[in-house]
């Protein structure tokens, strides 16, 4: 996720290492915990492999400050990343969704449109589960947890189905008008 996180910032704009975390924070510490101790990692690793570029390079006595940019290469790494469906567990996948939201503005009406519907998808059969199951009734702790579960469950499809609304809106709005100029509507 941090890597999906860290190309998404640089989509937007050049960033040096000390303003990506803090833009991880600000924006992701929801969904991940952001250190040093990864970040400057996964940078080197990111520009081994060509998905981001040194830009500048400000050096003093005492510090030396890299930008960072991301590539072509790092572009379609980061739309492979954001397509993808990983097997992974209900904690995960719902902060990788949320990271994922985060970057919509990048990607097309019906890619956001194939991302909503996989989500609302899981977060269905994850309420179908919930219902075979009994609620704890016994430990009045376990059964407030449960029902508390299920009501964040039941708000997140009611959001996703208001959010798939809107894409469709304007997927059906592009086959209408094809020549229409999104980026002033979105």
């Amino acid at each position: 996720m941090l890597e999906l996180s860290t190309l998404g910032l640089l989509l937007s704009e050049p960033l040096h290492g000390y303003r990506l975390k803090q833009q991880l924070e600000l924006f992701m510490s929801c969904c991940i915990s952001v250190n040093y101790g990864a970040i400057y990692p996964l940078l080197r690793r990111l520009e081994e492999r060509e998905e981001i570029t040194t830009l500048v390079t400000d050096s003093t006595e005492a510090t030396i400050r890299k930008t960072y940019a991301i590539t072509a290469k790092g572009r379609e790494r980061w739309r492979e990343k954001m397509l993808e469906h990983p097997q992974e567990s209900w904690v995960n996948s719902r902060s990788r969704f949320t990271i994922k939201f985060f970057f919509f503005s990048h990607l097309e009406p019906n890619e956001r449109v194939m991302l909503l519907k996989n989500r609302l998808s899981v977060c269905h059969q994850r309420r179908e589960s919930f219902e075979v199951e009994h609620i704890p009734l016994s430990n009045p702790y376990a059964s407030t947890a449960w029902k508390r579960s299920l009501e964040i469950l039941s708000s997140e499809i009611q959001w996703l189905s208001e959010q798939l609304v809107n894409e469709q809106a304007l997927v059906n709005q592009i086959k209408i008008n094809p020549a229409s100029n999104l980026v002033d509507r979105i």
